[in-house]
């Protein structure tokens, strides 16, 4: 019997809204609130999603180099590797070292991961 239920990840930032505007885009979920320090992307309001609070002195990652340690990533199922390299930098994200590595416009690094065969397609998961 689990303990608890995740409700948000919480991702510091300096700039909530538009983080929250960038990973909204990337994974086609709506901003859900949103009050200028703190905000939400999920399915709706009553569903976890990303959630991103003002963190002033916000430090972005430096990884690989370990200086500043990559703090979190996340890994995002893509059926189409090509494509979203190229939407993800449309988006604003740029390119790091290493095999479908980004980071986000707060520096915060993620992957593009090919759909496994055992996922459903991601345009049909919406």
């Amino acid at each position: 019997m689990p303990v608890g239920r995740l409700h948000h990840l919480i991702i510091d930032c300096p700039d909530p809204p538009a983080s929250a505007r960038f990973w909204s885009q990337l994974l086609g979920e709506p901003i859900t609130y949103d009050d200028g320090d703190f905000a939400v992307v999920s399915a709706d309001t009553t569903t976890s999603g990303l959630a991103f609070q003002r963190a002033p002195d916000h430090r972005p990652s430096t990884w690989p180099d370990p200086a500043v340690p990559q703090q979190m990533h996340l890994d995002v199922m893509v059926d189409d590797l090509p494509t979203a390299t190229e939407a993800v930098r449309a988006l604003g994200a740029r390119r790091l070292p290493g095999d479908n590595v980004f980071a986000d416009p707060a520096g915060h690094p993620f992957c593009l991961i090919p759909r496994p065969h055992w996922a459903p397609p991601v345009a049909a998961h919406r």
